[in-house]
């Protein structure tokens, strides 16, 4: 950039430079915490809060925890001067908290200040005037005896007022912009306020280090800070305070590092409202050391209710990205953070962890009053399997298949990609219904009854084209039954290769959701079916996933009644049936049967007997503890070696190793 020769470095170093602060590693307890709100934060609003708003913001800093808050300016303005007056009036001031007012370091604001602070409980006049190079130059032209001086005046005005006034004070002071004073000057400077006042351990004063314009970088400030805490006079009796603002965007590193430096005391405000770039985020701070295992001793366990509170009286905005506090802080919409911090839940809940450590989640937004389901895993472009499980999981009790969860992730993509804009847990749901719920376009199936006969034997009936078909076919078990019915009607073949079911966990506790996933020319297609029975719930979920198949799609047309007739005879008959038997059962010639069957099914008829037998024999062999010889007999065959033969040429094992197999 150009014009970088117009600046330089403003801050100074101290005389002596220790590091001690470097060899802490954390805070290990809270500092004194005084909010600035009502003073250097209503002061940088373009519209300062009224009394009304004023008195709300007090009551929600006391709920908060604060036991020091500075309330305002009160010789500056008439709102300032009632404000404080209504609070001690009304005796809204707990025994426990202490309020602050701000005067300059000028007689007649300082007598001010002492009449609007009559009659307070417990009060802490802060006095204050500037100290810098800058300041002492360009703005006040006097040497630094004569700031001291002005120090030193205030100081004795505010003693001597104390004694004169109604009430229980205290006192603090500030070299304002210390961040452009020489550091041994703005300690002499605080070394001759304390020699007015002789303070004691008993009664503490506070000597405050602002930050007025961030100068410097955080570790020079925690060394000017440790100088300061060394070199003051009466350490003991002092609370050093520390007043950071954020012109550098380092206010929070500086509070932090200077509280490892020595610092006692932290005057901030609430999402760092205040002059420019503001003060320091005590929300941010208290948090922090939160994380870490640290009580703060303030309570952010509602951050939405108080962001609400702050947002409505000061007529600002909390940035989405603001720390803890705002809108996107605990969100992932990256599919890959969205997956880890769904496992990283599903870890939790499983060990029952106590110690938090989800990834992508410094803390466990429920802490701060935010809620997994509308705060932490959002649905954009972005999204990817994870995220959408979790929605549905979190929002909606579906808990998906491992291996459903990327085909339901890259239907809600698609349209969150297509749109350009985030879904709601509501829309992605019902993307989730439309599809593998409610999408039933080519046929569903009206009725199924079971009945047991050396396996299980459904009969069905299909609405399809219009027309209501009952079909009978055999299986292992009852939506292996209702499987081979649909193969048998539309004469298509896929694997039924996932199958899995739960209790919702949200909504009626009576409900069953079942999944069932097809394997058709190596692609897999999915449906979902919820009911009171599970049974019904399995059957349904199969026909949606049935319906997906570019072969049911293309068939328009209802299979032939007759040719459901005749399968349906040989499916209940596969005992004793022949082709003799069945074309004289339907009135037909034996080659003309034949014919038939092979045209309609694909098969001839002994290949659709063998099959309906073959099904037959590898249900008793998984389900029953016949011989192998006992079952070839009850599938039809009198030859066992003939049955050996014919399922070891089907299946490319003997019935003995398909018994032994985890098939």
């Amino acid at each position: 950039m150009k014009n970088c020769d117009k600046y330089q470095r403003a801050y100074f170093m101290p005389p002596e430079c220790t590091y001690d602060w470097v060899k802490k590693e954390y805070i290990t307890e809270a500092p004194i915490w005084c909010s600035v709100d009502l003073r250097d934060g209503n002061q940088a609003l373009i519209e300062p809060m009224s009394l009304d708003e004023k008195l709300e913001f007090f009551q929600t800093l006391v709920d908060i925890g604060f036991k020091e808050i500075e309330v305002g300016f009160p010789a500056a303005s008439e709102t300032e001067y009632n404000f404080l007056r209504t609070l001690i009036e009304r005796d809204m001031i707990p025994d426990d908290v202490t309020v602050q007012v701000l005067t300059q370091a000028r007689e007649h604001i300082i007598r001010k200040t002492f009449e609007a602070v009559q009659g307070a409980p417990h009060a802490v006049i802060h006095l204050y005037n500037s100290t810098s190079v800058a300041q002492r130059e360009q703005v006040f032209k006097k040497d630094k005896e004569q700031i001291k001086k002005i120090a030193v005046d205030g100081a004795i005005l505010l003693r001597d007022l104390a004694e004169e006034t109604d009430g229980n004070f205290s006192f603090q002071y500030s070299p304002e912009s210390f961040s452009g004073t020489e550091v041994d000057y703005a300690v002499d400077v605080c070394n001759a306020v304390l020699d007015v006042w002789q303070p004691k351990k008993e009664n503490k004063v506070i000597i405050n280090i602002p930050t007025t314009v961030e100068l410097a970088m955080p570790h020079v400030v925690a060394t000017q800070v440790e100088y300061v805490s060394k070199h003051l006079k009466y350490r003991d009796a002092v609370t050093l305070c520390l007043h950071p603002h954020n012109d550098r965007g380092t206010g929070v590193s500086v509070a932090e590092l200077g509280v490892l430096a020595g610092a006692d005391r932290i005057e901030g405000t609430l999402f760092g409202n205040g002059e420019r770039t503001g003060n320091v985020d005590i929300v941010t701070l208290a948090m922090n050391m939160y994380t870490h295992g640290v009580d703060p001793k303030l309570d952010f366990s509602n951050i939405p209710k108080i962001r609400e509170m702050y947002e409505r009286c000061t007529r600002m905005h909390v940035y989405e990205r603001q720390p803890y506090s705002g809108d996107l802080v605990f969100t992932a919409f990256s599919g890959s953070h969205q997956d880890a911090i769904a496992k990283g839940m599903d870890f939790r809940k499983e060990r029952n962890e106590k110690i938090w450590s989800v990834p992508y989640l410094p803390i466990d937004p429920v802490d701060v009053g935010r809620t997994y389901e509308a705060d932490v895993i959002r649905i954009n472009s972005q999204s990817g399997k994870g995220g959408v499980g979790y929605i549905l999981k979190q929002n909606f009790g579906i808990s998906l298949p491992e291996k459903m969860r990327e085909d339901v992730g890259y239907t809600v993509k698609a349209v969150s990609d297509h749109e350009h804009k985030e879904l709601s847990p509501q829309l992605v749901y019902e993307l989730f219904e439309d599809k593998y719920i409610n999408k039933q376009p080519y046929f569903q199936i009206e009725e199924c009854h079971f009945k047991q006969v050396d396996g299980i034997m459904a009969e069905a009936t299909i609405n399809h084209g219009g027309k209501s078909t009952i079909v009978n076919a055999i299986g292992n078990g009852r939506l292996d039954a209702v499987s081979n019915v649909l193969k048998q009607y539309f004469g298509i073949s896929y694997e039924l290769s996932v199958y899995e079911e739960h209790a919702m966990s949200k909504g009626s506790s009576s409900k069953a959701m079942a999944y069932v996933g097809i394997r058709c020319q190596n692609a897999m297609y999915w449906g979902v079916g919820t009911d009171d029975d599970i049974i019904k719930a399995s059957v349904h979920a199969l026909v949606v996933a049935v319906n997906q198949l570019d072969a049911v799609k293309s068939d328009t047309d209802a299979t032939d009644e007759r040719m459901m007739e005749i399968m349906n005879f040989i499916q209940t008959n596969y005992l004793t049936v022949t082709l003799e038997e069945l074309a004289e059962k339907f009135h037909l010639t034996e080659p003309y049967l034949s014919k038939y069957i092979k045209e309609k099914s694909g098969k001839t008829f002994g290949e659709n007997l063998q099959n309906i037998r073959m099904k037959r024999a590898k249900s008793l062999l998984k389900n029953s503890g016949m011989t192998v010889e006992n079952i070839a007999y009850a599938v039809g065959y009198q030859n066992v070696e003939h049955f050996n033969r014919t399922f070891k040429k089907k299946f490319e094992m003997t019935p003995i190793q398909y018994r032994n197999s985890k098939n």
